[in-house]
């Protein structure tokens, strides 16, 4: 099931997406009753997607993200895989939809783009262990964490590179159909203007989903809504103002931004 969050004439709510996508539009969207944290109803009502707003697909309280979980992006950015995972958080205001602009930083002179499967938690959960983490995922969505390479550079802690406004694209839905087997064996794929920069598997991860969702519980409580970043593969490069940047994951979708100046 994909479930949307979409504003239309003012109202903002959750929806299924239904369909396949065709030239002509083809999707559909079922407005639901309540949200998809706990049981909900579908409500009958549907409109074309085309006529909503998608936004980003939850508003969590935190992203958690992962640094260096493919062997080929560490090597890339001349480091060794860690050998315990690199965790770094980006605020909610970092948070951005499908569709909406990537606003570039004024202070930073060279941005990358990065594609990354995103774990949707759909439960309050603490302490983990790994034969339960499956049953804590609401589903899965595309992200893309925009990251300020010259600024991650020289300073110690990543807050700025990674965590300014606009730097975390989502959605464009949660996609609810897959478990952490099926979602640790999809393509993965990011485009610059069309032109393919990224291509891997999610297969690649040197940690996994589940052992992931343990690591980062036996330190905090994630809340339902929360988002963990896996990782991106190699292939990182950089987005300029006017640059359109789309991050595809099969079985799941293509969410698409667009990179602007600040005025």
């Amino acid at each position: 099931m994909r479930i949307a969050r979409f504003s239309i004439d003012g109202t903002v709510g959750f929806g299924v997406v239904e369909g396949e996508a065709t030239g002509d539009g083809g999707l559909a969207l079922e407005v639901i009753k309540g949200h998809p944290f706990a049981e909900f109803e579908r409500s009958g009502r549907r409109v074309p997607l085309s006529e909503v707003r998608l936004l980003p697909p939850v508003l969590p309280s935190k992203v958690v993200a992962i640094g260096r979980n493919y062997r080929e992006h560490a090597r890339e950015m001349g480091n060794e895989v860690p050998g315990t995972p690199v965790v770094f958080f980006k605020p909610s205001t970092s948070v951005v939809g499908p569709g909406d602009p990537v606003v570039y930083p004024s202070f930073s002179g060279e941005v990358h783009h990065e594609a990354e499967l995103a774990v949707v938690i759909g439960r309050m959960c603490s302490q983990v262990p790994r034969e339960r983490a499956a049953d804590v995922i609401l589903g899965y969505t595309c992200a893309n964490d925009i990251t300020a390479r010259d600024i991650q550079r020289t300073e110690e802690q990543w807050a700025r590179a990674k965590g300014f406004d606009t730097s975390c694209p989502l959605g464009p839905w949660v996609e609810t159909a897959l478990d952490p087997a099926a979602a640790s064996d999809l393509a993965i794929m990011c485009t610059v203007n069309g032109e393919q920069r990224q291509l891997g598997r999610t297969g690649e991860m040197v940690r996994g989903i589940e052992e992931l969702i343990v690591h980062i519980t036996q330190a905090m409580t994630l809340l339902p809504g929360d988002v963990i970043l896996t990782g991106t593969p190699a292939g990182v490069g950089p987005l300029n103002p006017g640059d359109e940047v789309a991050v595809t994951i099969e079985g799941i979708g293509t969410l698409t931004n667009k990179v602007i100046k600040r005025d």
